[in-house]
């Protein structure tokens, strides 16, 4: 293990610890607060969180999937699903970088800055999307479910680029690599997922795929945090949800990571492609009823 490693596990080590005891300071801050009704979904959101958590240590990814549980069941207010996923899946996202970048050989140079370009991505991007109205995060995950359903039907029919060899990115390929994480990063706000298009991007770099998991858990460790506690300080996540989430991932990492370590997936990608396009297609739906709903309020003010 090199120096720069030791010090991005420091820096890991940092951000969880500061993670925890914000998000503490929050919860703390708010207990003396009217407390909410008994969660009935905490039962499926800790199922969908073991199970979505499983697949995603595996390369799938979880934001998308998670986001469709969440719409077709309704247990998550459709503003407030980005936050949660965020929050939610910040803790067993960071047990999985700490265990892939320990095991899977990246340059650390370049896994060091394409995480850096990930976090200032979603730090910039979760400061808008936490400030957005109902509708615009309607339509913004409606949009991006999409675009994580096609790239997830692009894997699964072989489409894209094979990847090369390389385990670092130089020069122009570096700053283009760069550039990438910066986008993935705000659009991680949005619920769209990092590991799919990450993967992508560093095989038409020229990386080898496998070094695709320790710059998208990587970075998806340090965003989630500092993304999460902006939609938490804005009151735009489902506290409850959210905990449930990062009790019952954190062991489904553990038991993908070392127990199962590599399974047949495709199947599973074809389910979860469907789930992906009905939740893409309800929160569409949503955001027009918004706007209808909108529309017919404005119009019984001005007949009045």
């Amino acid at each position: 293990m090199n120096n720069l490693q030791i010090i991005l596990f420091a820096a890991l080590a940092i951000v969880t610890v500061w993670f925890i005891v914000t998000w503490t300071k929050l919860a703390r801050r708010t207990r003396n607060e009217d407390a909410p009704p008994a969660d009935r979904h905490t039962l499926l959101h800790a199922v969908v969180a073991f199970v979505c958590t499983f697949f995603d240590t595996l390369g799938i990814g979880n934001f998308a999937p998670t986001a469709s549980a969440f719409k077709f069941r309704r247990s998550v207010p459709d503003e407030q699903i980005p936050g949660t996923l965020n929050v939610g899946y910040a803790i067993p996202t960071i047990a999985q970088a700490f265990i892939y970048i320990a095991i899977v050989k990246v340059d650390a140079l370049t896994l060091v800055l394409m995480i850096a370009a990930s976090v200032v991505g979603a730090w910039l991007g979760a400061g808008f999307v936490a400030r957005w109205s109902r509708r615009t995060v309607q339509l913004g995950m409606g949009g991006a479910l999409l675009a994580a359903a096609v790239l997830m039907l692009m894997k699964q029919f072989n489409v894209g680029p094979a990847g090369g060899e390389a385990l670092t990115l130089e020069g122009t390929w570096l700053a283009v690599g760069l550039a990438a994480n910066f986008l993935l990063g705000a659009l991680m706000t949005l619920g769209i997922g990092l590991y799919g298009p990450c993967l992508i991007v560093v095989s038409l770099l020229g990386m080898s795929p496998r070094a695709a998991f320790p710059i998208m858990m990587g970075s998806c460790a340090f965003l989630m945090p500092v993304g999460g506690m902006r939609f938490a300080r804005e009151g735009r996540f489902d506290a409850r949800a959210a905990l449930t989430m990062t009790l019952s991932g954190l062991p489904s990492v553990l038991i993908a990571a070392y127990l199962v370590k590599e399974m047949p997936l495709e199947y599973v990608r074809w389910l979860v492609v469907v789930a992906v396009v009905y939740a893409a297609v309800m929160m569409l739906r949503s955001a027009w009823a918004e706007r209808q709903s909108t529309a017919s309020s404005s119009g019984d003010r001005v007949d009045d």
